[in-house]
């Protein structure tokens, strides 16, 4: 009989006063999150808060509240004045899963997010000060992916990749655009200088007209020779073992299938365990691997 999972939250939420609510640490200017702080209260100012505080009802203290997710927010919303806030309740005291989920953003997304917010009518000069930057950053986010391939977006848009990793794809050509970005999720390797050396690999054929002529201070035209033609080499490789991929995981997995068959035999485990102890314990371990 399956077990009905436990909701996480009161299905109703509650505003509270900030009063009522306890932070378990203090948001001070040398920790690492008080960069962040600036952004969340302006984006408060400008649009209030978006995603609720989370709290868990103090013990032995009636109408008190231990605060588990939203520290920023709440200093934000204390310093603008404010008095209540809405929270959601959790049905659990626990702070760590709150932490450990925090992901940053990636580039691509916030582009699309921005767009989003373009297209429902709010304007570059709102969304700036909802965040916290110049409008002109705005603008940028909004061209960043002006003349990359949409294939390339799409493989690369929940990557951590910068800003300046992008624009270096607008020096390649649609079809070394895809390239690069299968590269680049190959080797999980998003930062700026890879991409940079991507391009340098790359046959001048594979670039726009006006990025053909390939310098860069402290490498000269045989180091870009060289390196064009080791960057060849490691793509053929990757070729080769991404059409070997497929058709070895089948083979693993019919492999992993009949060991798995022949472990459930008494017999069978009894004479390995017997008889070549090391073997039954390379199939075991073969037994429970995990076959993408």
């Amino acid at each position: 009989m399956k077990t009905k999972p436990k909701a996480a939250f009161e299905m109703d939420g509650v505003t509270l006063p900030l009063s009522a609510i306890h932070p378990i640490r203090q948001i001070l200017p040398r920790d690492n999150a008080f960069g962040k702080y600036t952004t969340v209260l302006a984006s408060i100012r400008e649009v209030d808060v978006i995603e609720p505080l989370v709290v868990f009802p103090l013990r032995g203290s009636r109408g008190a509240y231990q605060l588990l997710d939203g520290h920023l927010r709440l200093k934000a919303l204390l310093e603008l004045g404010r008095s209540e806030a809405f929270c959601l309740v959790s049905t659990t005291n626990d702070a760590y899963t709150y932490n450990d989920k925090v992901n940053r953003i990636p580039l691509i997304q916030e582009h699309n997010m921005i767009r989003e917010a373009v297209k429902r009518g709010a304007t570059s000069e709102k969304i700036a000060r909802a965040l916290n930057v110049d409008v002109a950053q705005i603008t940028q986010r909004l061209n960043i992916l002006n003349g990359i391939h949409p294939d390339a977006i799409e493989l690369l848009k929940t990557k951590l990749i910068s800003a300046n990793a992008l624009r270096l794809f607008r020096k390649a050509k649609a079809v070394r655009q895809i390239d690069m970005a299968q590269l680049m999720v190959a080797a999980n390797n998003y930062t700026c200088a890879y991409a940079e050396a991507l391009i340098i690999g790359t046959a001048a054929d594979q670039l726009v007209e006006k990025h053909r002529t390939k310098t860069k201070p402290g490498i000269s035209d045989e180091d870009i020779s060289k390196m064009e033609k080791e960057m060849e080499s490691l793509e053929r490789d990757y070729r080769l073992h991404e059409d070997q991929f497929g058709e070895n995981s089948l083979h693993l997995n019919a492999a992993q299938r009949y060991v798995k068959r022949l472990l459930e035999n008494t017999k069978v485990r009894r004479f390995f365990g017997n008889r070549y102890p090391e073997i039954f314990e390379e199939l075991q371990e073969l037994a429970v691997l995990e076959v993408i």
